[in-house]
């Protein structure tokens, strides 16, 4: 037996007994197709090197004839390039941990960081494949401040405003410009949905809020509380580009509450300001780092 016929036995070994775990119904079943997977693309990625495209499709055929369209071309080709990519230390630790459905749409990505950002939070979110795809569709890594995408590499700790997205999407029936009011409207119709694009762990509190400014009444755009780091967070909606007055007015608020509400035992209010642009120049010189503007962005 020569050895390129060696190697195809080898792989029909794996693939026989891969084959006949799948007919047993047992919790572990996805855990073990992940693994065959991995040792099929190590198999393949070595005879590649060596024999070369040709050898892939030849065996392809002869698989696939004898167990099915798993074994295409196509999907030999996705089980090499998941070896490839999970072989690397970064990734080998994490390739056990979700289905092949996961791991089959993340070895589309290019940058190992950002397949490690999404394997980490679809492991903390429990996130379905679906959410998993609806994620890497609106670029939700890319959206990262570049901050923290070091902050994630290096294993730092992380602050509140780290996760917030720019721009941030918010789910629009038109691409037009929009009033502040509509903005508003927009985003407390889908509350749930903005508040994941700010991060993990906010609860709402109120929209309109008012507070009292001597003998007048001002209203915070909207108030929410961070659980997690255990503080306020104001947000303030500009559907035109960042000036300064508007990091004056949400610092005012921010100051108010807390005085007014915050308790001893929770840090000190976030400020949030969402404009239609950015200016970088009018935040590089706020003196206030708890206050960030990010850009909305809204989609269809």
């Amino acid at each position: 037996m020569n050895i390129k016929e060696n190697n195809y036995k080898l792989i029909r070994e794996v693939i026989l007994r891969h084959e006949v775990y799948q007919s047993v119904k047992d919790y572990s079943k996805e855990k073990e197709k992940v693994s065959s997977y991995f040792e099929l693309g190590k198999l393949l990625f070595n005879i590649n090197s060596v024999y070369g495209e040709n050898t892939i499709n030849e065996y392809s055929k002869k698989l696939s004839k004898k167990f099915g369209k798993n074994y295409s071309y196509r999907n030999l080709i996705n089980y090499r390039k998941f070896y490839s990519i999970f072989k690397n230390d970064k990734l080998n630790a994490l390739r056990s941990k979700l289905s092949w459905t996961h791991y089959r749409e993340l070895i589309k990505l290019k940058n190992i960081d950002e397949i490690v950002y999404y394997i980490e939070i679809s492991i903390e979110k429990h996130l379905s494949y679906r959410n998993l795809i609806e994620k890497i569709k609106n670029n939700e890594y890319e959206r990262l401040d570049d901050k923290t995408k070091i902050k994630l590499i290096n294993n730092e700790d992380k602050s509140i405003i780290d996760f917030v997205k720019n721009p941030i999407q918010i789910k629009s029936n038109t691409k037009e410009d929009i009033t502040e009011k509509v903005l508003q409207k927009l985003i407390l119709e889908d509350i749930e949905s903005f508040m994941n694009e700010l991060g993990d762990s906010f609860s709402f509190i109120g929209s309109e809020y008012k507070i009292k400014l001597g003998d007048k009444y001002n209203y915070i755009d909207l108030l929410l509380f961070n659980i997690e780091f255990n503080c306020f967070v104001v947000v303030e909606l500009k559907v035109t580009e960042l000036k300064k007055e508007h990091l004056g007015q949400i610092q005012v608020y921010m100051n108010y509450i807390d005085e007014k509400l915050r308790k001893v035992t929770q840090g000190k209010t976030i400020g949030i300001i969402i404009c239609k642009q950015n200016n970088k120049y009018v935040i590089k010189y706020c003196s206030d780092d708890r206050v960030i503007a990010r850009a909305y962005e809204l989609v269809l």
